[in-house]
């Protein structure tokens, strides 16, 4: 459950520019909260500066209601501008403890990165995410989008493959987007996988699944020496032309489209595969339960009544 409420590490998320050291779980009973007395804010200003710091940090990192979250008291921090907030989180009788900063002015919060707490956190990366020209499923007014950047060869990437299947059964509402980022340094077949797929897309956006799903199957039986033939099988049990797909395999418009989906991804800061955004929140390494969590978090925020 606490990889779940944290998402990142062994540390808390909002840890994230802080040492791991002292900051270990514990149990409820070897962690007794303070009072309420203690931790009730002194003036309506601080009260209303911990309600918007919970409020966003809640939004940062897809806290949902059964996940409780106690800040305070505020105290001065270093910097003259800043209050230091102290934050612990439980989830059922597990407790993560840390701190982060906030501006006096409550428009500023600091965890090792600068947030304007105005601002979607995430709109930056909706922002740099092409949403269309790229293979998908789902229904195109999702209200939850989630793109993966995958190589065809990374052994993870197929592990996620299994995932996603089971959360597009679970989730039908929600709408999933490929995107090729193959690691040619260390995956020798990989982009010229992920061009074959790219070939399936523009003759039928339908068969490209029916090939990207045939790649993953047969991940372990794919090499450098018969990768294309292997994709050429492929194709033409997944209905498409062999000779127009052996062709596209050729060309350089293939190749072209896939340089744009990595460059996409360098710009968005993926260095590793498979990198996830679920309405553009990041999950390196598509943690099953942490994907489902920002989904849950999503499909929520969505139904909430717009304040």
């Amino acid at each position: 459950m606490l990889r779940r409420a944290f998402a990142l590490s062994a540390c808390s998320v909002f840890l994230a520019a802080m040492s791991c050291a002292g900051q270990t779980s514990k149990p409820t009973s070897e962690s007794t909260p303070a009072p309420a007395a203690e931790r009730s804010p002194s003036t309506p200003e601080e009260a209303r500066l911990l309600k918007s710091t919970e409020a966003f940090v809640r939004k940062l990192f897809a806290w949902s209601p059964e996940i409780k979250v106690q800040l305070g008291p505020l105290a001065q921090s270093a910097a003259a501008d800043f209050y230091v907030v102290p934050i612990e989180v439980t989830v059922d009788d597990r407790k993560e403890s840390g701190e982060v900063y906030v501006s006096k002015d409550g428009k500023t919060l600091l965890r090792g990165e600068v947030f304007d707490m105005s601002a979607d956190p995430y709109a930056a990366n909706r922002a740099k995410i092409r949403v269309e020209g790229s293979p998908a499923k789902g229904p195109a007014n999702a209200a939850v989008t989630v793109v993966e950047f995958a190589d065809f060869e990374c052994p993870h990437c197929r592990e996620l493959y299994d995932t996603l299947k089971a959360i597009e059964t679970k989730y039908p509402q929600i709408r999933v987007i490929y995107k090729n980022f193959p690691l040619n340094q260390i995956h020798p077949w990989a982009e010229t996988a992920a061009i074959g797929g790219r070939c399936a897309f523009e003759q039928s956006p339908e068969a490209f699944w029916k090939v990207h799903d045939s790649i993953f199957e047969n991940q372990d039986v794919i090499s450098t020496e018969n990768v294309w033939d292997k994709l050429v099988t492929f194709a033409s049990e997944a209905g498409l032309n062999a000779d127009m797909f052996k062709a596209c395999l050729s060309s350089p418009d293939a190749q072209k489209a896939v340089e744009t989906d990595r460059a996409e991804g360098v710009a968005l800061g993926v260095s590793s595969t498979p990198t996830l955004y679920v309405n553009g929140r990041p999950i390196a390494g598509g943690d099953p339960a942490t994907l489902q969590q920002y989904i849950d978090f999503e499909l929520s925020a969505q139904n909430s009544p717009k304040k």
